[in-house]
């Protein structure tokens, strides 16, 4: 059975991994938190994405542990030392971001910010956000299959060997196309009926149950411990 978390849960999280950079956490009490927040992909059977972050963020962790340390008077390391760090610093807002918006739907979300009396001025850029980034990412993956077909920078890397063919074939479209995208899901919510006042039904039930509380709260304990080894 796949874990299951609240949308509720989810935005907690989300505000915690916050918390751990604007209150610039030890090492020891983010890594923990951001372990336990990874720990949220494997058990909703998003093992793929949760490996890949994971090598990812301990990864800049071992440099920041092993190669920070030597630095010295290095530029290259020095560089490659704050690019590291500072990575590594905005990644749990983007692990507990990922995992928010890949699990929940746009109905779970709605229905969470109505439980929690948020403005319907806040829901419908809400909904229409959580919508985008998927549809840009279906038109990326449209545009280098055409450019793979054409014969234009194929491969993965061949992004990075080709910087002006990236900028030519990828990103003018992109940007193009954004503005339409945006515009299409804004009519498409309020053709829904998102936007009229009044009480609004959902079909989406939602249900607080002991993990959407116990699991946040274990995930704020090295927060918390960090707190009370200060005072």
């Amino acid at each position: 059975m796949t874990f299951r978390m609240d949308p509720r849960a989810k935005l907690y999280l989300l505000l915690l991994a916050n918390l751990l950079l604007l209150f610039h956490v030890c090492t020891a009490a983010e890594a923990a938190t951001t372990a336990l927040c990874l720990l949220l992909f494997f058990l909703s059977s998003k093992i793929g994405m949760g490996l890949r972050l994971s090598a990812l963020y301990f990864g800049l962790l071992a440099v920041d542990i092993f190669v920070v340390p030597r630095a010295g008077e290095g530029v290259l390391l020095n560089l490659l030392s704050l690019v590291s760090v500072g990575v590594r610093m905005m990644l749990p807002c983007i692990i507990t971001g990922s995992y928010a918006f890949s699990t929940t739907t746009i109905g779970e979300l709605t229905a969470a910010l109505r439980r929690m009396h948020v403005p319907e001025s806040v829901i419908i850029p809400c909904a229409v956000v959580v919508r985008f980034f998927p549809t840009v990412g279906e038109d990326y993956r449209q545009i280098r299959a055409a450019m793979a077909l054409r014969g234009i920078a194929e491969g993965r890397g061949a992004l990075l060997l080709h910087p002006m063919q990236s900028l030519e074939y990828i990103l003018m479209p992109l940007l193009m196309n954004s503005n339409n995208v945006a515009q299409d899901l804004s009519a498409a919510a309020l053709t829904k009926g998102i936007g009229l006042p009044g009480r609004h039904t959902c079909m989406t039930e939602l249900r607080l149950t002991v993990w959407d509380f116990l699991y946040p709260a274990l995930c704020t304990l090295p927060l918390v411990w960090k707190a009370v080894t200060l005072l």
